[in-house]
């Protein structure tokens, strides 16, 4: 099997993370373990290919991000922006049900937790963006045309060696903000924030199916995978994160899928038995004013 250590994707940086979960959407021929190291480090490996060979091969094209269901004109459905009626979504997800990418809705919005408004619920990693480019798919086409998916060029991302770009990516990385001492702009690195985004795949978003205009007490309904109920950690008092484990036998996207799904974190002593040697959970920005849109998130180990 060959290998390549990502010093670029710390594990205890949830873009990073959601980048090597990406990676083995985008070929099913790649998988990701993590290192030792203090954070672990990803690693790509794949059988008789060179791992990144495999991901610039794979890269997706300007047409086929436009190809997918949660890109604003698909089909002959409603158009969706950042602001979808449970009407629109249900159309879409319909004519949608058999695509490959329907993820793309599922692992964005719900139509099972429904606004004050009338609209889907969408996903933490679906953020409100600032601006004109408010809704996540437009984010993504904007940050992905500033990629040059060369082997030279992926393998600068993975080797953490890259030159960021100015962009506000999809919008919850917290390494993007500038110092809040200086009028900088947020700057991404648009390789990590495409692959991330192909990282949501294993992270599907739900709800209790209850309307908030009738029954107020589903204000918190609205949950994406691997997220919970988090109390105590440090002085960040009580807080809805996601948990992500670190693993060291190599998996493919299902087999990452399958660790998900058998890992309780609030066990540790179990983790060795499954691989897991590290944990962490998010951290929301906190914002400085009720005028303040930035989102972001960042880390702190289990």
């Amino acid at each position: 099997m060959k290998e390549m250590i990502c010093r670029g994707l710390p594990a205890d940086w949830v873009n990073a993370w959601l980048a090597g979960v990406g990676a083995t959407k985008l070929d099913s021929k790649l998988r990701l373990r993590w290192t030792m190291d203090n954070p672990p480090l990803a690693v790509l490996c794949a059988d008789d290919a060179d791992p990144v060979d495999l991901l610039a091969a794979a890269w997706p094209t300007r047409e086929e991000l436009w190809e997918l269901p949660i890109a604003e004109h698909w089909g002959d459905t409603s158009p969706i922006r950042r602001k979808v009626s449970v009407q629109d979504f249900a159309e879409r997800v319909k004519a949608a049900r058999a695509h490959a990418s329907s993820w793309t809705l599922s692992s964005t919005m719900t139509d099972l937790h429904v606004t004050d408004n009338g609209e889907v619920a969408h996903a933490p990693f679906d953020p409100a963006g600032p601006g004109p480019i408010k809704w996540l798919h437009h984010r993504l086409a904007k940050v992905h045309r500033q990629v040059d998916p060369t082997v030279a060029r992926l393998t600068k991302s993975l080797r953490g060696d890259a030159i960021r770009v100015k962009d506000n990516g999809l919008g919850f990385d917290i390494t993007r903000l500038p110092s809040q001492a200086d009028k900088t702009e947020k700057w991404v690195d648009p390789m990590i924030e495409v692959c991330a985004f192909f990282g949501l795949a294993l992270l599907p978003v739900r709800g209790a199916g209850t309307d908030r205009q009738v029954d107020r007490s589903a204000r918190t309904s609205m949950r994406q995978r691997g997220w919970t109920r988090f109390a105590g950690m440090a002085d960040h008092g009580t807080d809805v994160c996601l948990v992500w484990p670190a693993w060291s036998q190599p998996l493919d996207f299902n087999g990452i899928d399958a660790l998900l799904d058998i890992w309780k974190w609030r066990e540790s002593g179990a983790w060795r038995a499954l691989g897991i040697h590290g944990g962490w959970r998010t951290v929301r920005y906190l914002r400085r004013g009720s005028g303040d849109t930035t989102r972001g998130f960042g880390s702190e180990p289990l």
